[in-house]
């Protein structure tokens, strides 16, 4: 694969570069690039900004709201965001199940569903980790029960990212026992206002309400929302990891975390020197460095495969390995610059408007907090040892 840009395709950037220049509110930047909490109205008003110009589902095809962008535009279009610090498009509703109804879903769901994605209608969580079934997802006990037009849905969910924002579910299933177990699972869409559900908040250590608990008791839900058939939803729920997986790999975001880095070594000192000179931590960041130069590429290849018609398999888990590590080495090597000055955790200073004094430089504020979160990037979306089987399944055929 040629890695040298086109000249239409640095002109895409440029592109890129003035939409950002001009429509991404400097407030929203700040708070990304600071290590700031992020709102409810925060994540929406980044959406609709990118909805409004047509390139919020770059990965979606043409006919269904994409822009019909090639891989490496895609590529391109995230990096730069990433690097000018727009927030995150919440994944639910438009990288993961946006994918799977399109592929897998009926003309009438894909004609209700994927505009409500688009237009910010729906907010979407997702409902496959389990008390007891994370990694291994396939032992999945939440039940759903066919009642005449309807399946009468009981159990819990747990680790539900921005369930308490969302209004849609989109959860896994057992509708059969007397299977194996990755037979008998259905993939549902689930309306959070139906009688029955409750969500209770986690919070984690550093206070942060980012996930939840979610329960059903005889929740009533209608046949029509049943994607594709009964039964069959091990098939789409491996569809769907495929994207998640790609995108927990984050490739924008190390490279902007990297920058962020790069620039904090540089004016915090240790013995009057740059931290950059420092021998051993200037080889921990070129040996990162080379690592995130290495997955750029791999992305590229999953992303042009997708692009193609194909559906990443071996190399979304190769990815989702790397790019979680890469992360939680650069969150590492930042906590890790600022010393001292990262061990205190004022949780009123990642909030907008913190008029606290500070702590250290700017970047001590959101150093241990974020370290510690991004421990669990290498568990979720199927803990790394489970890709590494994966990988040996798929290649060795072990």
């Amino acid at each position: 694969m040629d890695l040298k840009f086109t000249a239409e395709e640095e002109a895409f950037r440029s592109e890129v570069l003035a939409f950002l220049k001009e429509r991404l509110p400097q407030r929203l930047a700040n708070k990304v690039s600071n290590g700031r909490h992020l709102t409810r109205d925060d994540m929406a008003q980044w959406h609709a900004i990118l909805h409004e110009k047509g390139w919020l589902a770059n990965h979606w095809p043409k006919e269904y709201g994409g822009p019909g962008w090639t891989a490496v535009q895609k590529f391109i279009f995230e990096n730069e965001c990433a690097i000018a610090g727009a927030p995150r498009i919440v994944p639910f509703g438009v990288n993961m199940l946006g994918p799977v109804l399109i592929k897998y879903g009926s003309e009438a769901q894909k004609r209700y569903w994927l505009p409500r994605i688009l237009d910010g209608s729906d907010w979407w969580c997702q409902g496959y980790s389990e008390p007891g079934a994370g990694s291994d997802l396939a032992s999945v006990r939440t039940t759903a029960v066919r009642d005449g037009d309807h399946y009468v849905v009981n159990g819990q969910k747990t680790w539900t990212t921005l369930g308490h924002y969302a209004n849609m579910i989109f959860c896994l299933v057992r509708t059969a026992t007397d299977v194996r177990k990755q037979e008998g699972i259905s993939f549902l869409l689930i309306d959070m206002n139906t009688p029955g559900i409750e969500v209770r908040p986690i919070v984690t250590l550093d206070g942060e309400h980012e996930v939840n608990e979610v329960f059903f008791t005889d929740v009533r839900v209608p046949v029509a929302n049943l994607v594709g058939e009964e039964n069959k939803g091990w098939t789409y729920a491996k569809y769907l990891l495929t994207y998640e997986r790609t995108n927990i790999a984050g490739v924008g975001f190390s490279v902007a975390a990297l920058a962020r880095l790069k620039h904090a070594a540089q004016k915090i000192t240790r013995n009057g020197k740059p931290l950059a000179q420092d021998p051993q931590f200037a080889a921990r960041l070129a040996k990162v460095e080379i690592d995130l130069e290495n997955m750029k590429t791999t992305n590229l290849r999953v992303i042009a495969a997708v692009a193609g018609g194909g559906v990443p398999g071996a190399e979304s888990s190769m990815l989702k390995i790397r790019g979680t590590e890469i992360r939680q080495e650069i969150s590492s090597l930042l906590r890790r610059a600022m010393g001292p000055y990262a061990a205190p955790f004022v949780e009123e200073a990642l909030e907008e408007g913190y008029a606290g004094e500070a702590i250290g430089p700017d970047e001590a504020a959101s150093a241990a907090a974020q370290y510690f979160n991004n421990r669990k990037l290498s568990i979720f979306g199927g803990s790394n040892e489970i890709q590494k089987n994966i990988i040996s399944k798929m290649i060795l055929g072990l």
